[in-house]
């Protein structure tokens, strides 16, 4: 593709489009996991954590034809990802020492690149597609990407100290993604379809896993925050 020419600059847009669309999990992400740091911190892990992610997901950008071999890769990393979803609300009970949102700012930066290389993967293959093997729009995307989801970030974790039901939002919105993760997995195309062709029976089978995804992340994360201050309670 000739840098500067229509074709190019059609598939820089595309590219910008994706990041917009799919950016929003990430900064999600970055912001429940930095709500619990000290004020000093937040904004230290929102960018590095945002740096971190990108490094990582560069490297699945530079691999992706060989990500694109592995099988089961998108149902690992949606089952993945619906744990992170869960002990991002799990973690408010009290438990915060192992967890994504521990008070560490280490802590938090393990959670962030780790959630952001899971829900990458659809960002990767389609920043990937886009650029149709040119590079330099690869590398321009991602480098788009980071502005992106720090503003983002910011923005969340603003709303998420004025309005705490936001993380419950947050950890339902990443369930949907993890659940959309499975959905296109490969290996389960006769069970779910494809975006472009699916069968009522195929479609209803998705949308069920979808609210079946989001309802036992916040009924986990509700039991876990209950159990421990039950626990607190009892230990007083």
């Amino acid at each position: 593709m000739e840098f500067m020419s229509a074709p190019w600059w059609s598939a820089l847009l595309a590219i910008v489009l994706i990041d917009l669309v799919l950016a929003g999990d990430n900064a999600i992400v970055i912001a429940l996991a930095a709500r619990n740091l000290p004020p000093a911190l937040k904004q230290k892990a929102i960018v590095w954590g945002t740096v971190g992610a990108i490094v990582v997901r560069s490297a699945m950008t530079l691999g992706v034809v060989w990500l694109l071999k592995i099988p089961g890769l998108m149902l690992v990393g949606g089952l993945g990802l619906l744990w992170i979803a869960y002990k991002l609300l799990a973690d408010q009970g009290g438990d915060e020492h192992d967890g994504p949102s521990a008070t560490t700012f280490w802590g938090a930066m393990k959670t962030i690149i780790v959630a952001d290389a899971l829900m990458g993967v659809d960002n990767v293959l389609g920043v990937a597609g886009a650029a149709h093997g040119a590079m330099d729009l690869v590398i321009i995307g991602l480098l788009i990407s980071v502005p992106i989801v720090v503003f983002g970030s910011n923005v969340v974790l603003k709303l998420v100290e004025r309005f705490p039901v936001i993380i419950q939002l947050g950890a339902a919105v990443l369930a949907f993604t993890a659940a959309k993760m499975v959905v296109h997995e490969p290996w389960l195309v006769n069970v779910f379809g494809t975006d472009s062709g699916a069968t009522d029976v195929q479609s209803m089978t998705r949308w069920a896993l979808y609210a079946l995804a989001i309802a036992a992340v916040l009924g986990a994360g509700w039991w876990s925050q209950k159990r421990a201050a039950t626990t607190e309670l009892s230990a007083h």
